[in-house]
């Protein structure tokens, strides 16, 4: 395409806009599948016990490492070589894991299913989103982020639900084979046939300026990580905010099956989180684009870790879903506002390595979490434990993050 028939806007890019979308809701079935019935496997196909938290734990902590591994490495691979690319081979190496929890023989065999799912993770939503702020205009990177991500969590509480049904009917590994397999090869097909390459409308955001070299990514993650103390209290919150997020995926399933709940009682609660984190974000999105970042985003920190702090101490399936519509309502406020925020002080040229360098900080936060949480629940044997320290990094967080961002927007 000539570039000067290019036009940034999401208006003027609502086909491939709206491609983007489908493949984030895709990516986000894909991960949604195991969010509540991969811990109830591990007692129920595997044998490990309630009280075996460390190993319950493990497939999260391997998730988190690799998927943050795989956001750094994707973002600095999409800058050199573009998109498209990254987003297909991400959607190959999800191929293995249906068939993986088909067929594993013990507990090991779904911690690796969930290696690949963190590559897949990594690699195609960072460049559902990266593709959306190329093909958008620099103001509406809160509404671009919102969108995408409102996108991707609905398909992750459509799946929990869906597949806690489909769960009860066929079986737990029959039930998310079949639904897998469709899943992923919908998605590479798609990735292959309908998404257009969005590099070009990445370049046209620098118009006129003058070509900067690439910085290493040694420096730039030390910058990002250390020297900018603004990107470093946005990539702590972005790291510590995976707290909460492993407290659903981990405890929440066993903390309701401990009160009696069947599988598709606890889904449904557990998918009021992620639909309110998913529809809220279209609100949130924008409005940070007008109001500024830094209040969502401390907002976001102190509502979550209150509706964790309050969670284990009421006894009622309407106070849970009560409390789960908070939690969600606060990872809305955060979650889009933070990558904003980072895209915000990020040079065009190197937007998408920093983007890459918060989302491995963001993503490592799912194995610090449930690594420091799994210790904690271990030691004590008490599962309002893990709630009251998730509570409490909530909130210091983002108190870092009142006190050291500034007050911008642009």
């Amino acid at each position: 395409m000539n570039e000067v028939t290019i036009k940034h806007g999401i208006a003027e890019n609502k086909t491939q806009i709206i491609f983007q979308l489908i493949q984030v809701f895709l990516v986000g079935l894909t991960i949604g599948m195991t969010r509540t019935v991969i811990p109830g496997l591990a007692d129920t196909e595997f044998g490990l016990g309630s009280q075996q938290f460390l190993l319950l734990t493990s497939f999260v902590v391997v998730f988190g490492i690799v998927k943050a591994i795989m956001n750094l490495t994707a973002g600095r691979l999409s800058d050199l070589y573009g998109r498209k690319k990254v987003l297909i081979t991400g959607w190959i190496v999800a191929i293995p894991i249906p068939f993986m929890i088909l067929y594993a023989p013990n507990w090991n065999w779904i911690v690796a299913a969930t290696l690949l799912l963190g590559v897949n993770q990594g690699l195609c939503w960072s460049m559902t989103i990266n593709s959306k702020l190329d093909l958008a205009r620099l103001n509406q990177k809160g509404l671009v982020n919102g969108i995408n991500e409102f996108s991707g969590y609905a398909a992750v509480a459509i799946a929990g639900v869906v597949t806690a049904y489909i769960v009860e009917l066929y079986g737990a590994r029959e039930g998310l084979f079949v639904f897998g397999v469709v899943v992923i090869i919908i998605g590479l097909i798609s990735s292959i046939w309908s998404i257009q390459e969005t590099m070009p409308w990445a370049r046209m955001h620098r118009g006129d300026a003058p070509a900067v070299a690439h910085q290493s990514l040694a420096k730039a993650f030390i910058q990002a990580s250390w020297n900018d103390k603004t990107l470093l209290s946005l990539n702590q919150a972005g790291l510590i905010e995976k707290f909460t997020d492993a407290m659903v995926w981990i405890f929440l399933p066993v903390f309701f099956l401990s009160k009696d709940l069947t599988l598709i009682e606890g889904s449904a609660i557990v998918s009021v989180y992620a639909l309110v984190w998913g529809g809220s974000q279209l609100i949130t999105g924008p409005l940070s684009d007008k109001i500024g970042r830094k209040v969502l985003i401390v907002s976001g920190m102190w509502t979550c870790g209150l509706g964790l702090l309050s969670m284990p101490y009421t006894n009622s399936v309407f106070l849970w879903t009560l409390e789960a519509g908070i939690i969600g309502a606060g990872m809305a406020m955060l979650y889009p506002t933070l990558g904003a925020a980072v895209a915000d002080f990020a040079p065009v040229e190197s937007r998408g390595t920093l983007l890459g360098i918060y989302r491995f900080w963001r993503d490592f936060g799912y194995a610090v979490a449930a690594l420091t949480l799994g210790i904690v629940a271990q030691m004590t044997q008490v599962l309002t434990a893990p709630f009251l320290l998730a509570s409490a990094a909530m909130i210091l967080s983002g108190l870092h993050v009142l006190i050291v961002v500034p007050n911008q927007v642009d």
